[in-house]
């Protein structure tokens, strides 16, 4: 709520002591637009402790009763926190963003807990759409009926005409209706595509499940969205983050959609929450020649971030190991792209001075990954690089400590691991599970650990990121002590990964991530202070405000 100056004469502020200064006291400093007082203020550093914080332009002007006193002027508008908690705004530096921005409105086959229920999801939404639209969506999740991949006939009979292309959860598959396999042409004749799957039943015929590389077999036969849909998709998908208390999120993306919508969106304005846009490290030289031309954006929608997928997934068995899969012998994985292909891309883009970051999730994936960022170093010379590894999920011992010596910034999702806890010793085995999600480990040899969601393969939601990083419970309750709980993280160190570290994995540590004097105004406020209550309830914690540039974006 906002208070009057009498209010705050007469002490309504909630017991700060905050007085009204002369004009030759207002003229000391910057006015402030907007002082919020009575707050319980985590700056990012230290403890908790009752403040007051004042913004002018944008931007932190004032923090501390007594300096918020001193730059306020009859035109400040004072808002009192009641005692709320307040922190850096959260940043999630790993999301598919028009991906999940759709998702919202489509399908949501996570709730499907069978065949029966996965067929019934499809089925219905197939109803609702226009004739020649596809059916997408998806967040299946196989292992929840038991794992048997979706295939063509549990959908055909209720979509005969109807194409449908629903997505695992972790984006890494596919599974598509007779009528889509159709559209896209794939038949029993289609060859495998390097670097993807077509799986195919004892007969030779495709089922519907397309792994990886071989998924764009599928996409290219989607029709495309226009502009103004992806556009009004982008719009939900914000609302949806700053309602979590998400300011900035980073679009990990391997294709350009995501980044021209959001380029058109900034062209009509300010786009309520920040962006830094990773492009395909293929297009090095295309990004360089737009940074050349054009600069790398603003603090809306910024650029000059690469991404490459070296490998798959976990749960569709693509993750490259040294080792084959426990429940899948002779498969240990594939990479995407050849290794001497992911060299010469990356040599060139950071002699380009670009930010270069690469998906990679089986233990041999991440010790390449790494061999490849230190022979482009070793080649183009030092230079703060930022190199990043996207997941970082399984770790050979030895590739521990090199994160840290390297200067690899390993960007990680804690709610993968509450979630493939459920099953993934089925996968890798009691031994390989040493180096799964090994925050703490990663923290302890003196590694930048920064932490992200994956939208939608995971919720856009901090609160329960931190809340799987501090307790690590799967989410079906078979672990209440934790999963790997030796991997466990502090509050404090898990709120760092996802405001700090965040911000320096974003090349933004001078701007956002911290409340100080001179940063952005970027913050959230909840309803408990997160280092007081049980840590069970970080997920239940209500978010009462989401101020991005100094201004509201979001009040519930």
């Amino acid at each position: 709520m906002s208070i009057s100056r009498r209010d705050l004469l007469a002490g309504g502020a909630g017991g700060v002591a905050l007085a009204l200064m002369s004009a030759r006291g207002w003229a000391k400093g910057p006015a402030l637009d907007t002082a919020y007082v009575n707050a319980l203020v985590w700056t990012g550093q230290g403890t908790p402790a009752l403040s007051a914080i004042g913004i002018a332009g944008g931007r932190i002007a004032a923090l501390g009763s007594a300096a918020v006193k001193a730059h306020m002027t009859k035109a400040t508008r004072v808002v009192d926190l009641g005692g709320a908690f307040v922190m850096p705004g959260f940043i999630d530096c790993h999301t598919h963003f028009l991906i999940g921005s759709d998702l919202l409105t489509q399908p949501n086959l996570r709730e499907a807990k069978s065949p029966q229920e996965f067929a019934r999801i499809v089925g219905e939404a197939a109803r609702q759409i226009k004739p020649g639209q596809w059916v997408q969506g998806g967040s299946w999740d196989a292992e929840l009926w038991g794992g048997a991949l979706p295939d063509r006939s549990w959908m055909d009979p209720v979509t005969p005409d109807t194409p449908v292309a629903v997505q695992r959860l972790d984006l890494h598959m596919l599974a598509l209706n007779g009528a889509a396999l159709r559209a896209a042409g794939i038949d029993r004749n289609t060859p495998d595509v390097p670097g993807g799957v077509i799986v195919r039943d004892k007969d030779g015929n495709p089922t519907g499940i397309l792994k990886d590389a071989a998924m764009d077999l599928a996409k290219r036969a989607i029709p495309a969205p226009t502009e103004a849909d992806r556009e009004g998709a982008v719009r939900k998908g914000i609302a949806h983050g700053l309602s979590k208390g998400v300011t900035q999120v980073h679009t990990t993306e391997l294709d350009w959609m995501t980044h021209d919508a959001l380029r058109r969106l900034r062209a009509k304005g300010e786009t309520d929450m920040r962006f830094y846009s990773f492009l395909p490290l293929q297009d090095w030289a295309k990004v360089k020649a737009l940074v050349d031309a054009e600069g790398r954006g603003d603090d809306w929608v910024r650029w000059g971030g690469l991404k490459l997928q070296y490998d798959g997934s976990l749960g569709s068995r693509t993750a490259m190991f040294y080792q084959a899969y426990d429940d899948a012998p002779g498969n240990s994985g594939m990479p995407i792209h050849t290794l001497a292909d992911v060299q010469q891309w990356t040599n060139d883009a950071d002699a380009a001075g670009l930010q270069i970051t690469i998906h990679a999730i089986g233990d041999k994936a991440n010790d390449e990954a790494l061999d490849i960022f230190a022979a482009a170093a070793a080649k183009n010379g030092a230079r703060d690089r930022r190199f990043r590894i996207e997941h970082a999920q399984h770790l050979a011992p030895a590739a521990i400590p090199r994160f840290a010596k390297q200067q690899v910034i390993a960007s990680m999702q804690p709610y993968h691991a509450i979630d493939d806890g459920r099953w993934a010793i089925q996968r890798v085995g009691t031994e390989r599970l040493k180096g799964t999600y090994a925050f703490k480990s990663l923290l302890d040899a003196g590694a930048k650990v920064a932490f992200g969601s994956d939208w939608p393969v995971a919720p856009l939601d901090p609160l329960t990121g931190v809340a799987a990083a501090v307790l690590r419970q799967t989410i079906d309750g078979a672990n209440p002590g934790g999963w790997l709980p030796d991997q466990k993280l502090t509050m404090a160190q898990a709120l760092h990964a996802y405001t700090a570290t965040n911000a320096f994995a974003g090349f933004q540590d001078d701007r956002v991530g911290r409340i100080a004097p001179g940063m952005l105004a970027d913050f959230v406020v909840m309803d408990a202070n997160l280092f007081a209550i049980d840590p069970a309830r970080t997920g239940a914690t209500k978010i009462l405000k989401t101020i991005v540039n100094g201004t509201e974006r979001f009040s519930a």
